[in-house]
């Protein structure tokens, strides 16, 4: 096999399916006999110069997959498993893959680097592998004169980047970590030739700063580092100077309280690739002014909190402020055509307010005069990108600095701002949406003195709020924002109003507006469906007793409770266990819903929605469960409910069973016998007209789903209080079988149970499987289906019976 492992990697790689899949067969076979010849093969395909990219570039990827996961349980049992491979067999694997590191094909010496700090990450904290680092070191130290010489110093500095990264700080000795500092920095310095040795130097230190606490305590040793990284900064290479920055936002994060020295300095090179430099770099150059602030502000809540903070408050932002304002001020011209319609873009512009508003936050008051003049020379220039600057700039200011400074700006500016939504240019409106939001957030409630948002004022702010969400995608979200800061700025005055707030003869336009933007076609263009939806139901919160005959969740109209059922369906899924905080609120809600059995529409989206919350929440849902289950268990019970919505019932069930786990126990004597009884059912229905048909292949799905729900619930923690209804089900599901009415759905949910119930019970389904000759025929006639979804699903069932059955 050994000999033969270059070409089945070619053929794993393979366009063709069956050649494709027999070489990945090959593959795990290989692994399953003979682990340690295994990987001694693929250490020797990745370390040979003969063998083609392609092969190296898999048996690399197989190598680093066979020692680490994302799941931590996973990488432990990788990580045993290969200490206790034979030592020879580990000793010819470390050696191919130090030797690759001088590979000339780059992949190679990438992929070797990375393998080899996967295995540091098990062996160096075992105290194993003691000739690594001294070994990698003699590598940058002494490549002079060797084959590929540059290409053996980068790799091998890539590797003790990313062991550095791999292990935490108390595994080297400090003499290691001094001699592992001393090979990166030298590499980084600018006599180095090498853009791409200097490249793998910088990235080593960024890795490696979590080690160089010692160092950073020696001042000789923490200038000489500070100058190699600041002269990386202006390297003729952007990647260099891009990763220099990335170093300077990690010193900055990590060593904060060594920084005064070399302030002056950081400023200097900072402001000089805003004004010069490609925008990758400038991006890490304001991210080190926006850590600063991150430490600032963290600092400050600490000493208003507390009264005292770990570490002393430099105020490095405050010093800076009148030269790095203007600079940030710079930046926000730099926009991008179409940024509003993007979430994931991030520029120079966004970058350079992100961190104006956290100098905001960091100065308060102080940065108000330096920013006002940009913005009042700006705001109206027929250029939209100094329109929408100055509006940028406004907005980004006004979390920080004190109502009573801010409040008579921004009341002048209000009139103002409103216009701008009229603003013929997408970008400007966007921004300024953004911005009335941030003002009423911070400017309006019961914390304010004096909110700009009054009984004056109100009919102009929502008769523009309510016209603006009509507009393009990305401005209508940011609408939605406005609209949740207004009404959630009046939340308290309810205690003040005897039952009304200034939002009641508003709130039907409200939330007619907000149902018909969730609604909108083009809503899920961006967040515009769930911000609706969250904004509706933060309006619905505030609500006062004189709107409750408009409230969506009460309401008795059946299309518009369906779509606020709806809403919360998607808030659910949106914000998954966040919407925990509103659960207490909606439960009533819930159950209303449940309870509506003249439009069982609404009934039905109601179960539908406990599915979604339930996977929303999973076991944060317990609390209300019993409510939950009882009233199901009425609706299955009912004559008057319509039969169509008892199939997503049983459904529920499973999706209950499957958020709360072995909890669902004490529901089993109530639910088991409604499955059963539905199942006996659906086996008795005769054959009737087409609508009869497809009710009973729902009513044996949603039976099915349940079933399969609460296997898994009690997989790994009582699969026996299944054992007595298990061969009911077989029953059930044999009857399925013979029934050559059912369709391909109800199939699939069949063999999914089998699979469960495998998968629960063990060892124990064995006997149930034998004393149950149909399961085989079966699995064999899913098998054979050409849909590919029922026949994976047999494949996965089928080996999860295998595998008990021995």
């Amino acid at each position: 096999m050994a000999m033969e492992v270059t070409q089945v990697l070619l053929n794993a790689q393979s366009a063709d399916g069956s050649v494709r899949k027999l070489a990945e067969d090959n593959l795990r076979q290989f692994q399953d006999q003979n682990l340690a010849a295994f990987l001694v093969s693929l250490s020797g395909e990745l370390a040979s110069d003969d063998k083609p990219p392609e092969s190296r570039k898999l048996a690399g990827l197989i190598l680093k997959n066979s020692l680490d996961a994302k799941d931590a349980g996973r990488r432990a049992e990788l990580g045993d498993r290969w200490l206790l491979l034979d030592s020879a067999a580990r000793a010819q694997i470390k050696a191919a893959l130090v030797a690759t590191l001088a590979a000339p094909v780059a992949e190679a010496r990438h992929t070797a680097a990375q393998v080899i700090a996967k295995v540091a990450a098990i062996e160096l904290p075992r105290q194993a592998w003691p000739e690594l680092i001294p070994g990698l070191l003699a590598n940058v130290t002494s490549s002079m004169g060797v084959a590929n010489a540059a290409h053996l110093k980068e790799a091998t500095l890539e590797t003790l980047g990313y062991v550095c990264e791999a292990i935490s700080s108390e595994v080297l000795a400090q003499d290691q970590v001094n001699s592992v500092l001393t090979a990166v920095v030298q590499g980084m310095n600018s006599s180095e030739a090498s853009s791409e040795v200097r490249l793998a130097a910088t990235n080593a230190l960024y890795n490696a700063l979590d080690f160089a606490q010692t160092n950073f305590d020696n001042t000789v040793e923490r200038d000489y580092i500070m100058r190699v990284v600041c002269e990386a900064t202006l390297s003729p290479d952007s990647r260099v100077r891009k990763a220099a920055f990335e170093c300077l936002v990690s010193i900055a994060s990590t060593y904060y309280e060594k920084l005064a020295p070399y302030m002056k300095d950081v400023f200097a090179i900072t402001s000089k690739a805003v004004k010069e430099d490609e925008e990758s770099v400038v991006l890490q150059a304001l991210e080190f002014w926006s850590s600063i602030c991150d430490i600032e502000i963290e600092l400050l809540d600490e000493f208003s909190t507390t009264g005292d903070s770990e570490l002393s408050n430099f105020h490095f932002i405050r010093q800076a402020l009148p030269y790095l304002v203007p600079m940030l001020l710079e930046t926000l011209t730099k926009q991008e055509e179409g940024q509003d319609q993007d979430e994931d873009v991030w520029n120079l512009a966004m970058a350079g307010g992100t961190c104006l508003g956290l100098v905001a936050k960091a100065v308060g008051d102080d940065i108000v005069p330096l920013v006002m003049p940009y913005v009042q020379e700006n705001i109206s220039k027929p250029d939209w990108r100094c329109r929408e600057a100055a509006t940028y700039a406004f907005g980004s200011i006004l979390e920080g600095p004190g109502p009573d400074k801010l409040a008579p700006l921004v009341t002048s500016a209000l009139p103002f701002m409103l216009n701008a939504m009229k603003d013929e240019n997408s970008h400007v409106k966007d921004t300024t949406a953004w911005t009335l939001s941030r003002i009423f957030e911070f400017l309006h409630g019961p914390s304010v003195d004096t909110s700009v948002v009054n009984q004056a004022n109100l009919p102009l702010i929502l008769s523009v709020l309510l016209e603006s969400i009509k507009d393009a995608p990305n401005v209508a979200e940011k609408v939605c924002g406005a609209i949740h800061a207004v009404a959630v700025g009046y939340d308290d005055s309810l205690t003040s109003t005897g039952g009304s707030n200034p939002l009641s003869p508003f709130f039907q336009n409200i939330v007619q507006a907000l149902l018909a933007a969730a609604d909108r076609e083009d809503a899920a263009e961006t967040r515009l469906r769930i911000a609706a939806y969250e904004t509706l139901n933060d309006v619905v919160k505030c609500s006062s007793d004189d709107t409750v005959a408009v409230v969506v969740f009460a309401c008795r109209s059946a299309t518009v409770h369906e779509e606020a059922m709806l809403a919360i369906g998607a808030l659910a899924d949106a914000i998954g266990v966040e919407f925990g905080k509103y659960m207490q609120e909606f439960y009533r809600y819930l159950e209303m819903g449940l309870q509506n059995f003249e439009e069982y529409q609404v009934c039905a989206v109601t179960v539908g929605v406990v599915g979604d919350i339930c996977r929303a929440l999973e076991d944060k849902v317990l609390p209300f469960c019993d409510g939950i289950m009882t009233q199901l268990l009425k609706d299955l019970g009912s004559n008057q409910l319509h039969r169509s919505v008892k199939p997503p019932i049983f459904s529920c069930f499973g999706d209950i069973a499957l958020a709360i786990g072995e909890n669902f126990e004490k529901y089993l004597s109530y639910a088991m016998p409604m499955l059963q009884s539905a199942a006996e059912l659906s086996v008795m229905q005769a054959a009737g007209d087409d609508e009869m048909l497809d009710y009973n292949n729902q009513l044996r799905t949603g039976i099915l789903e349940a079933y399969s729900g609460i296997f898994q619930a009690f997989k790994g923690t009582k699969p026996e209080a299944m054992m007595p209804y298990v061969a009911g089900i077989l029953q059930f599901i044999e009857s399925v079988y013979q029934d050559k009415e059912r369709d391909d759905v109800v199939l699939k949910a069949a063999v999914g149970v089998m699979g469960d119930m495998a998968d629960c019970l063990a060892g124990t389904s064995a006997q149930f499987f034998r004393n149950s000759a149909f399961y085989k025929d079966f699995l064999d006639e899913c098998l054979s289906s050409d849909d590919h979804r029922l026949k994976e699903t047999a494949e996965w069932a089928q080996a999860t019976i295998n595998r008990y059955m021995v």
